[in-house]
């Protein structure tokens, strides 16, 4: 089974708040952001009218990439609450 498909069989339980908080004041300063190509799930984009960073949250694998990759330790990362978060269904 090819990764795509495994990735597909998972369960996400989201959680109406967000795990990961972008202090945007410190975001600003980065360029070029990783966060935007380091995603596995490609979760985050650039507002370009703003220039602030958005994540869509309730895809992530929880991987933690994101907050290995910020330079400036701009991505406050946890894990999800209890029984929230992304269950794996194929190791």
């Amino acid at each position: 089974m090819d990764p795509a498909s495994k990735l597909s069989v998972d369960i996400f339980k989201n959680d109406q708040e967000s795990h990961i908080v972008i202090r945007q004041e410190i975001c600003h300063r980065c360029e070029p952001k990783p966060c935007l190509c380091i995603c596995p799930g490609g979760l985050y984009s650039l507002n370009e009218a703003t220039g602030d960073l958005l994540i869509e949250y309730k895809g992530c694998l929880e991987c933690g990439s994101c907050r290995v990759a910020c330079p400036f330790g701009a991505l406050v990362w946890s894990y999800p609450r209890g029984g929230f978060g992304v269950q794996y269904r194929h190791g």
